[in-house]
């Protein structure tokens, strides 16, 4: 029996996956929710395989402990990664942030020129490109993986000369390149979007999945009926690690106030 209260459940490598987070919030504000974010292992970027893999396992086994009715990955690397097996394994829909990413791309593109920029592992994994290309085989993919991009988000720094510095670092060879779309394959990087949007110009289109995976959850909760039907959501928020600055920087992430964030062992 689906208990319709249960929350939905979210996890994140750090605080990237409050732009998710923040969507659903937005799209369902009668849901509950509790979000996890392992700040304490962040980045998942530059980890290998099968480190991604236990972190996302052990993320996921936290949120179903604590009764959730259907986790979101909010994280592309651990999408990446981990999404099929944690589809098999948990006994809860599991929904991850590439296949909503790739489908609002596929709408925006007109040249059929798409950027990904994305962690290292995220990039290295080639998710992005398969599934563009499964969508669209005629679809030209520039992928370039941007892996000081989470640290300067984690550490508060989304708007200043060293992050435009490190924009136009990464982002030049993508910017002569001729794409009209750019995928955030990462869900820290929706906070470098004036940065990113003041390089790249107005003519590339900048797509960050939160919005589509809000939707696609709706769709989960409706299909099964385990939608909550009245009140306003409760949202709870743990960390591994450094909870008052998860606190400072989620209240720029969510536009509303994360009054505390509970911290685990691991």
């Amino acid at each position: 029996m689906i208990n319709q209260d249960s929350a939905i459940g979210v996890f994140d490598s750090g605080i990237g996956g409050l732009t998710v987070l923040h969507q659903i919030i937005e799209a369902l504000p009668g849901e509950n929710t509790v979000y996890l974010g392992d700040t304490a292992r962040s980045p998942y970027g530059t980890k290998s395989v099968e480190t991604v893999m236990r972190y996302s396992f052990e993320n996921s086994k936290f949120l179903v402990e604590k009764g959730v009715k259907l986790v979101v990955v909010a994280c592309n690397t651990s999408t990446a990664i981990a999404l099929s097996r944690l589809q098999e394994s948990l006994s809860v829909p599991v929904i991850g942030v590439i296949e909503p990413g790739v489908r609002r791309a596929i709408k925006s593109t007109k040249n059929r020129k798409v950027g990904v920029i994305g962690t290292e592992a995220t990039i290295q994994s080639g998710a992005y490109t398969r599934a563009l290309k499964a969508a669209d085989p005629k679809i030209e993919v520039y992928s370039r993986a941007c892996p000081l991009f989470v640290p300067l988000v984690e550490e508060g720094w989304t708007d200043n000369a060293v992050v435009e510095m490190t924009v136009e670092a990464y982002l030049g060879s993508l910017k002569q390149s001729g794409i009209d779309t750019l995928v955030l394959g990462c869900t820290h990087y929706p906070l470098l979007k004036k940065a990113i949007r003041k390089f790249m110009g107005r003519g590339v289109r900048l797509v960050d999945s939160a919005e589509e995976t809000a939707s696609e959850v709706a769709a989960a909760l409706k299909k099964r009926a385990s939608g909550r039907k009245a009140g306003k959501g409760i949202h709870s928020y743990f960390v591994t690690d450094a909870p008052e600055r998860f606190v400072k920087v989620g209240r720029r992430f969510l536009g509303e106030n994360v009054e505390s964030a509970v911290r685990i062992e691991r």
